[in-house]
């Protein structure tokens, strides 16, 4: 079986003026179909940039990324748009709904992008809204709820479809620690319910204790791998 998301000798330098910046440096990783993965790291580290290159949202200077056995750095626009689309799915710490819409509709866009038919989309749009907690805002908007509120909006718009891969970014950084664990409890059972990959990248220790692999990451080089 392919591994959800393998990494071989990834390396990114930035230009900065004159300068040359290591971001990333001769990394490597492999995550398993299912697994709830953390890449943990203070600001700097490296791990947003990590987690750009494998979203296809850059290139890497050098190095391999895999994604469910596809070689995500050998594809252009297109086909990344393609990819990300029918495989991935985003949980942010901005959250970053659309504020015109409801809840409702926020959550059909990836379905929408898909093709997905308009009833199929109302109707599984419905169902992980409900899963959430959700279901009596199906017609609020984002200036409607509270943060916790257009988190979990944000989480049944990652989920929905079930994408077989998960990328959360600092998830729970606008948010008070109760409704952390709110949210990291709700974003593990439902990957652990579809038996989707997740990967959360995060600067917050309490955070990373929901993964049953940690990374840790300092300088651009990963420093060891935790097993929980």
């Amino acid at each position: 079986m392919d591994y959800a998301v393998q990494i071989k000798d990834l390396r990114k330098v930035y230009r900065v003026g004159e300068e040359k910046v290591v971001a990333l440096d001769n990394v490597s990783l492999a995550i398993n179909p299912g697994e709830i993965c953390c890449i943990l790291g203070t600001s700097g580290s490296g791990k947003s940039t990590l987690l750009n290159l494998l979203a296809g949202l850059e290139k890497p200077t050098r190095g391999e990324i895999y994604l469910l056995g596809k070689p995500i750095h050998k594809m252009d626009e297109r086909q990344l748009a393609h990819f990300r689309q029918r495989y991935l799915g985003f949980i942010f710490q901005a959250y970053h709904l659309l504020p015109a819409l409801t809840a409702l509709e926020n959550v059909t866009l990836p379905l929408a992008f898909r093709g997905v038919d308009s009833r199929t989309r109302q109707r599984e749009a419905r169902r992980i809204l409900t899963a959430v907690g959700l279901s009596r805002h199906l017609r609020h908007r984002p200036t409607q709820m509270s943060g916790g509120q257009q988190q979990r909006v944000g989480i049944a718009r990652a989920f929905v479809g079930k994408p077989p891969l998960i990328f959360a970014d600092e998830p729970t950084g606008n948010l008070d620690s109760a409704t952390t664990r709110e949210i990291m409890d709700l974003i593990t059972s439902l990957a652990v319910q579809h038996r989707q990959t997740l990967l959360i990248v995060t600067h917050d220790h309490d955070v990373a204790s929901y993964a049953s692999k940690i990374i840790h990451i300092l300088d651009g080089r990963i420093q060891s791998i935790e097993s929980n």
